[in-house]
């Protein structure tokens, strides 16, 4: 029995070409750092799923004592954190040993293991062909029914921001929140877009030429 499987039949759901944004995120089961873990039992609640390239190199290494230090961010917008990489589960414990005794953090949430690629080609982290995850930092938010509403994905050579993942998920709760848009560079406590209106009547109507689809609409946050 292999360290993960999915369900029946959810293999066909993913193809190797990739996800989109409004796709449901594949179901999978794998061993990770803080045990055996199922994507499906995140259901209720936000889920930013991150893989990285490898174990004990520089860049990752960066952006996981960078998360570590965001985790409680994430976790006061009701926001769990899963990685994800192709290095096995003793070599994840051997890493996060050395991330505690240089940087004097803790890595608590779920690192997994995906030795086979079978995640990472299911979610279109890697190419079919591929024999190993060395080009991809991906990142996926999942929203509580199990959505895809975002990606981003980086070269091996850049890191992320974890400040833009936050800014992102922000703005993807506000806007499920409410029933605007959120403008380039928007921060909690800004107001966000209303849709623009879709008869010619109201663009007929509108005091400004630009008023029928760019206004802002006052939004109240609570961060």
């Amino acid at each position: 029995m292999t360290n993960h499987e999915f369900p029946a039949g959810s293999e066909r759901a993913a193809p190797c070409a990739g996800l989109r944004i409004g796709d449901l995120a594949p179901d999978f089961s794998a061993r990770s750092t803080t045990g055996d873990v199922r994507l499906s039992d995140y259901r209720g609640r936000w889920l930013v799923l991150v893989s990285h390239p490898a174990d004990f190199t520089p860049v990752c290494t960066t952006e996981f004592v960078a998360l570590a230090r965001a985790a409680e961010e994430f976790e006061r917008r009701d926001c769990a954190l899963m990685a994800l990489s192709v290095d096995s589960l003793f070599s994840h414990f051997a890493w996060l040993r050395m991330i505690r005794d240089r940087f004097g953090i803790e890595v608590r949430f779920p690192i997994i293991e995906d030795p086979t690629l079978v995640i990472a080609r299911a979610y279109g982290m890697v190419a079919p062909q591929d024999s190993d995850s060395a080009t991809v930092r991906a990142t996926f938010f999942i929203d509580p029914e199990g959505v895809i509403r975002a990606m981003s994905c980086y070269p091996a050579n850049v890191g992320r921001s974890t400040q833009e993942m936050i800014r992102t998920l922000d703005a993807l709760q506000a806007v499920d929140e409410g029933t605007g848009l959120a403008p380039a560079n928007w921060e909690p406590g800004e107001s966000l877009l209303r849709h623009p209106r879709a008869t010619l009547e109201d663009v007929f109507a509108a005091d400004g030429q630009a008023d029928w689809f760019l206004q802002h609409a006052e939004q109240e946050s609570s961060r």
